[in-house]
This record gives structure tokens, C-alpha cells and sequence, in this order.
């Protein structure tokens, strides 16, 4: 609403309570008043009148400022409206592109967890198959026999692989009927050498799974005395002056055996040294037999020396043939040398001769012997000369 307007409309209202009052006051001073009285009626409807029309200026106003502000109201609720529906739309757009991008990390993730999924049942098979197959390991271990034949394959494919075949064998039977699981052969000194193959399992696990201090006891003495029994076994059995090497091999399939026999328990490895049993792992083996085959190597050499010799010898006696075949021919070309020389001498005499006879050839007759001398000068003969 204008200020204006309403200040007009408080003026007018200003008006028409003095005109009442003027009125209220000529009413109570009689009729000389009367005219006065006339006068504030007048003035009192001038000022309705104007109250009227201010009051119709500010209905005007007031509806024309309403209809501005509805206008104002309604463009800016299209423009929130706009804005709203913009936000609503990059809003909407962002949440489907994030929606979006979840769905496909989500999709990868789950072919990731398939395919790990996969991985872990196929861990799972493979490790329930390890499982099949310890249980059946531990059932040939549990067996004499069957560990007895894991320790032989194992010593034969160690020493096939380091050894020619000519140097070994398998299962050998020695003067006392004892047979050894085998045999490497070697020039004298040492001469055979017997490998046995042996494998202390039971006690090796009772040891292991010693609880106390009485049961880690108990287990030691065990280990002890069967390592002990199969040292002596051995040097009873493979051990024969005059056959055999002074020393034998006793073979141990298992690393961890190896390492806690020489950890744990030096005086069985010292009782092995006693009876010139040497105790050897897989890798110990390995090491045993490369030297083993250096020395084989170095024997065959020492053997085939007079070989050697002999053949060295016959390769100077061609040698010395040669040399005098070559002197013969030597001579032979200087013989050739020589009668060459002798031809380039006959020829070069018929040349000169030749010659002569070319330019004497229009004059009368000479001497012949004259015409012999001139070939033999080498000298054309002139006329003067010959006359």
C-alpha cells in the first residue's frame, strides 16, 4: 500500500472527527449556531466524500499492488520451479550415473568373488585330494616294508643319476650271503662300497610327539638305540676285509631326520664314525657321489695312461717317417731343380743357334765352325765377321 494514500486517508479521517465535533458542539450552543452547524455537515460530507474516493484509491491501489505481487510470486515460483526441476534433473542424473557405477562394481565384484570362489573350491579339491593322499602316506610310513622301498627308490634314483652304470649295482650279494641294497665299485683302494638304505620312522614320531619330559625321554633313548642298532647292523654286514671298502654308506630319506641326528644326537653320529659307518641324507648323497665319480673319472684316466703312451709313441715313429719321406722328396726336387736347369741351358743354346742360322741365311757359306763359335758367344754374326 502507498504512503501517500494512506497518509490522505488519515487526513480525511482527521477531517470528519473535527466536523463531528463541530456538529456535537453546535447542537449544544442553540441556533445561532445553525449555520456553523450547516457548514460542518458540509465540511463532514466533502470529507466522507473524499474518505470515499481515498478509500476507492486504495482499493485500487491495494489490488493493483496484488496483482504485481501475484505476478512477482508466480515468476519467481516458475523460476524456483525451473531451478527445482534443474537441481531435480542433475540430481536424478547423478544418482542414476552413481547407481550406474555401483551396478557394474558390483557386477565385477561378483565375478571377482566367482572366480575366487572357484580358486578356493579348487584349493578345497586339491587339498582334500593332499589330505587323501597324506593319510596314504602316512599308511606306507606306518608300513616297514613299503617305507623300507620309498628310502631304496629314492638312494637308487640319486645314485642312477650321478653315476655311470658300469660303477653300481643294486641289490648285491656279498661273499656271507648278505645282500646290500647296493654296491658301488671302486679300483683298490677302497674297492666296494656298500650303501644301505634306512629309515627310523617310528621312533622319529614318537620323538616328535613327545609331550613331557619323561615321554621326550623315553622317545630319545628309542631313536638312539634304533639309529645305534643300524649302525652296527651295517658294519656287521657290509663290512668284510679283503671284499669290501674298510667304510660303509647308511642312507637317511629324510632331511629332518638327518639334521636331528646331528643336532640332537652327536654320539649316535660318533658311533657311526667309529664303525666307519657314514650316515648321509638325499643331499649329502649327492654330494658323496660327484666325488665319487671325479675319482672313477681319475681311474679311468690312470688307466688308460699306458694307452696313451703307446699311441704317442707310434705318432713319432710316423712322425719320423714322415720327416724322412719329405727329405727324400726334398732331394727329388732338387735333382728336378737341376735337370731343368740343364734343359733352360740345351734350349737356350738352340735358341742362340737358331738365331744365328736366321742371319746367315742370305750369305754365302761359312765356316761351321765359325757359325758353332758365334751360337756359343751368343752373338749375331755379321757379315764382316764371317768373311
Amino acid at each position: 500500500m502507498d504512503i501517500a494514500v494512506i497518509g490522505l486517508a488519515v487526513t480525511a479521517i482527521g477531517a470528519a472527527i473535527v466536523a463531528i465535533v463541530a456538529l456535537v458542539l453546535a447542537r449544544r450552543g442553540g441556533g445561532e449556531n445553525s449555520a456553523q452547524l450547516t457548514d460542518a455537515t458540509n465540511r463532514l460530507s466533502q470529507a466522507q466524500s473524499e474518505l470515499m474516493g481515498r478509500l476507492g484509491q486504495m482499493a485500487e491501489s491495494q489490488a493493483t499492488a496484488q496483482k504485481l505481487i501475484g505476478e512477482q510470486l508466480q515468476a519467481q515460483e516458475r523460476a524456483v520451479t525451473k531451478m527445482v526441476d534443474e537441481r531435480l534433473a542433475d540430481v536424478t542424473r547423478r544418482v542414476g550415473e552413481n547407481l550406474q557405477k555401483t551396478s557394474d562394481k558390483s557386477t565385477e565384484t561378483m565375478a571377482q568373488l566367482q572366480e575366487r570362489l572357484a580358486v578356493i573350491d579348487a584349493a578345497q579339491k586339491n587339498i582334500t585330494e593332499l589330505s587323501a593322499g597324506v593319510v596314504s602316506l602316512q599308511d606306507i610310513l606306518s608300513n616297514k616294508q613299503a617305507r623300507g622301498a620309498i628310502g631304496q627308490t629314492q638312494m637308487e634314483d640319486l645314485v642312477r643319476n650321478m653315476l655311470p652304470s658300469s660303477a653300481f649295482e643294486f641289490q648285491a650279494t656279498l661273499s656271507n650271503g648278505k645282500r646290500a641294497d647296493c654296491v658301488i665299485r671302486l679300483p683298490n683302494p677302497p674297492g666296494l662300497i656298500a650303501v644301505d638304505s634306512k629309515y627310523p620312522h617310528e621312533a622319529f614320531m614318537r620323538l616328535n610327539a613327545a609331550q613331557d619330559d619323561r615321554e621326550r625321554t623315553s622317545a630319545e633313548q628309542a631313536f638312539r638305540s634304533d639309529v645305534i642298532k643300524h649302525i652296527r647292523d651295517i658294519a656287521d654286514k657290509y663290512i668284510i676285509p679283503g671284499e669290501t671298502a674298510d667304510t660303509a654308506i647308511m642312507f637317511v630319506p629324510a632331511e629332518s631326520v638327518f639334521a636331528e641326528l646331528h643336532d640332537r644326537f652327536p654320539m649316535v653320529v660318533e658311533e657311526g664314525f667309529r664303525r666307519r659307518v657314514f650316515i648321509v641324507s638325499p643331499t649329502t648323497l649327492m654330494a658323496t657321489l660327484n666325488t665319487i665319480r671325479a675319482i672313477l673319472k681319475d681311474a679311468r684316466m690312470r688307466e688308460q695312461a699306458h694307452v696313451i703312451q703307446t699311441e704317442i709313441s707310434k705318432m713319432m715313429e710316423d712322425v719320423a717317417r714322415l720327416d724322412k719321406r719329405v727329405g727324400q722328396l726334398s732331394t727329388h726336387f732338387d735333382q728336378t731343380q737341376r735337370d731343368i736347369k740343364d734343359v733352360l741351358v740345351s734350349t737356350g743354346k738352340i735358341v742362340k743357334r737358331g738365331v744365328a742360322i736366321e742371319n746367315i741365311q742370305l750369305e754365302p757359306a761359312a765356316d761351321e765352325g765359325a757359325i758353332s763359335r758365334i751360337a756359343e758367344d751368343g752373338d749375331a754374326p755379321s757379315l764382316e765377321r764371317l768373311l
